[in-house]
């Protein structure tokens, strides 16, 4: 007998290249709100990030339950394209912002982007 051989859309999205990336970045933003928030930082740095984390995280909900198989007059590889580009430019400008200050966890927190 041969082994069973799952084609792209049969695979479940958490054994998926797309899931691992999106945990890794979900991680990396939830540790660098925790640094913030540890850190007292000013408020938009850590408003941001709370945005990011909730973006990141209605993804990942959205792929689970294959929301984007149901969904069809999307293109859902765009919208990801169009939240990467956003959320990479949010996170470069408070990452600069970040480590012009003094705070130890506040400069983590700028590195952890």
């Amino acid at each position: 007998m041969s082994a069973l051989r799952l084609t792209q859309e049969q695979r479940p999205f958490y054994c998926s290249v797309k899931a691992f990336v999106k945990m890794l970045r979900l991680g990396l933003t939830v540790t660098s709100m925790t640094f913030f928030i540890i850190s007292q930082a000013p408020e938009p740095y850590i408003v941001i990030t709370g945005f990011e984390v909730t973006v990141v995280f209605f993804f990942i909900m959205l792929y689970m339950f294959r929301l984007d198989r149901i969904i069809n007059f999307i293109f859902w590889p765009l919208l990801d394209i169009i939240n990467s580009l956003v959320t990479a430019t949010f996170m470069i400008t408070i990452s600069v912002l970040a480590l012009t200050t003094d705070n130890t966890f506040t400069v983590l927190g700028g590195f952890s982007f």
